[in-house]
């Protein structure tokens, strides 16, 4: 990626993960058939302050597997690939292989 974008505060830059629409054997899959909002974690901002001051961290970090709301997050294109930004609170769970 040309530019690096760090989200602000207690966003999350995530690029969403396409499910394969062919098998290995060349069978084409519905586009139902494994439809999983899930991404993986690119950047993370430093996190957001309570009333007092301290700092929050972000639950997240790079590289790890998410599972995301069906509907939300901003998308933003940076050298011709489609990310999504979203809040640290909006983010469903993290998934383990």
């Amino acid at each position: 990626m040309a530019k690096r974008l760090i989200p602000c505060f207690n966003r999350i830059l995530i690029e969403k993960i396409v499910p394969p629409s062919k098998t290995s054997a060349g069978i084409l899959l519905p586009e139902k058939t494994s439809q999983l909002n899930s991404g993986k974690v690119i950047a993370v901002g430093p996190g957001s302050r309570d009333k007092a001051g301290n700092l929050i961290p972000v639950s997240v970090k790079e590289g790890d597997h998410v599972l995301l709301p069906e509907y939300g997050g901003t998308q933003i294109k940076l050298d011709d690939k489609e990310f999504h930004l979203f809040r640290d609170e909006d983010i469903l769970g993290i998934l383990h292989d």
